[in-house]
């Protein structure tokens, strides 16, 4: 009786890795899960600073440019061709099939910045969050008249602690049920936030807000424009999980083909996080105006009632502890991968020990993999409680993502896989994009940086009340 070749296996996929499993609902639950993270909570301060025309605008064209992007990336998945073509695993993988090795390197040192950058961010805004519940506590059990400040640095160190023990799971595509969660928390407190908004709304009889946004007066004009250009970035970072699109398509069965479930996957989320965004972010912006607090659920906007706050800000923690491990994953793949190929007989990196955890269960452990991974969340937990400013950080990790991740590489490798003409119109007409997709980047960059060089003066690391 003949052997089938691995391949032909049915527990194997064509590239002989065990077959994949994930859907058109697993692949959504991980893009929401990343599209609806924090950046909602910052949405209401950023159509402030743009106001009621230039605030909705913004927000829909970086999801139009966010899913257009993402559908040249999904064709990108295969070499040569979306369908039969040879897999790229990771996001490098495809700019180096595609563009070649010249520009892998540029390529990596964004991305996975970008993605250390993203776990900082998270690890400050589930520090907020659950700051917000013990401080909303605090306030209500004292009638308003006790400040309640306190530190945010334990808040992180709890959260670390929590993301030290999730960054064992040792494979992206185990993590679909954390994604699911996290993805139910994430509208549980979008769906919290709107509701307060409009019931803020209803409370005054009346929509808060400006056509041009908040305008000189208030603050100065350079902040003004600052501001303006921080604001991009904070929309920016709402719509950022284009460098892990190529992950979460790796982990997408077939047939049908990986490219046609990933478009439909990505249409559905951006369309359904787009109608959240707007909602939650300009009923924000209706329910206090130019007043919006930075952060909606954690800026005291709201005090009431106080057990409502309590649980968005709940699900906001458990939202972002899977997202964490949603944005940290690719690095640790990466660096594991790069340390087995180098050092491929030392015992400590690549040996697996067997940990019984029940008579009919076991965990295999990786030293490596414990050390390297606890290392990770230790570093990120520490830079965010010497840089625990949400919407600057916010606005920083969202521009340095946005052109070059977002726009550029997936136009450039698009433009070599469909061998688009140069000069031709569709070559100009992305290009174009892409050109003005940069000029966007710069500005939210220098906006952002200038509020972090203004925080500083004032905050004093590991000692700052709140």
């Amino acid at each position: 009786m003949a052997v089938l070749p691995i391949n032909d296996a049915p527990s194997f996929d064509d590239d002989g890795r065990p077959k994949r499993t994930g859907t058109f609902w697993t692949a959504s639950a991980h893009i929401i899960t990343a599209v609806i993270g924090s950046g909602v909570l910052s949405l209401a301060w950023a159509i402030a600073q743009l106001g009621w025309i230039a605030g909705p605008s913004v927000m829909l064209l970086f999801a139009f440019i966010g899913y257009y992007t993402s559908c040249l990336l999904a064709d990108c998945y295969r070499s040569s061709d979306p369908v039969n073509g040879k897999r790229n695993y990771t996001y490098m993988h495809a700019v180096r099939s595609l563009l070649g090795r010249g520009q892998t390197t540029a390529c990596g040192v964004l991305q996975y910045v970008n993605l250390i950058g993203i776990s900082i961010g998270y690890t400050i805004a589930s520090s907020i969050s659950m700051m917000a519940v013990k401080r909303s506590n605090c306030f209500h059990s004292s009638g308003g008249k006790n400040p309640c400040h306190m530190s945010s640095n334990p808040f992180m160190v709890s959260f670390g602690v929590m993301e030290i023990i999730l960054s064992q799971i040792p494979d992206f595509d185990q993590i679909w049920w954390l994604s699911t969660v996290a993805a139910v928390m994430s509208f549980t407190y979008s769906t919290i936030g709107l509701g307060l908004g409009i019931a803020k709304v209803a409370e005054t009889g009346s929509f808060k807000g400006t056509v041009s946004g908040i305008s000189v007066g208030p603050i100065n004009e350079s902040q003004k424009i600052w501001r303006t250009f921080q604001a991009l970035g904070d929309i920016a970072f709402a719509y950022s999980f284009s460098i892990i699109l190529i992950e979460i398509q790796d982990t997408i069965r077939c047939p049908p083909s990986e490219a046609k479930t990933m478009k439909k996957a990505t249409g559905f989320s951006i369309a359904l996080t787009t109608i959240f965004y707007m909602l939650c972010g300009c009923m924000g912006y209706a329910a206090f105006g130019n007043d919006a607090p930075g952060n909606l659920l954690t800026g005291f906007g709201f005090y009431n009632p106080f057990w409502l706050l309590d649980v968005a800000n709940v699900a906001i923690v458990v939202h972002l502890v899977g997202a964490y491990q949603v944005f940290s994953q690719p690095v640790f793949a990466f660096v594991e991968k790069k340390a087995a190929q180098a050092w491929p007989d030392s015992p400590f990196i690549t040996k697996h020990h067997k940990l019984s955890i029940s008579s009919s269960r076991s965990y295999n452990v990786n030293l490596f993999r414990l050390v390297w991974r606890s290392l990770f969340v230790c570093f990120t937990t520490v830079v965010a409680m010497l840089l625990p400013f949400f919407n600057d950080v916010v606005g920083i990790i969202g521009a340095l993502q946005f052109w070059p991740l977002t726009v550029y590489f997936p136009v450039q490798m698009y433009i070599v896989q469909k061998k688009i003409p140069k000069w031709s119109l569709k070559w100009v007409c992305v290009q174009t994009m892409s050109m003005g997709c940069l000029l966007i980047s710069f500005a939210a960059v220098v906006g952002s940086v200038i509020g972090v060089m203004l925080d500083l003066k004032v905050y004093k690391p590991f000692k700052t009340m709140y």
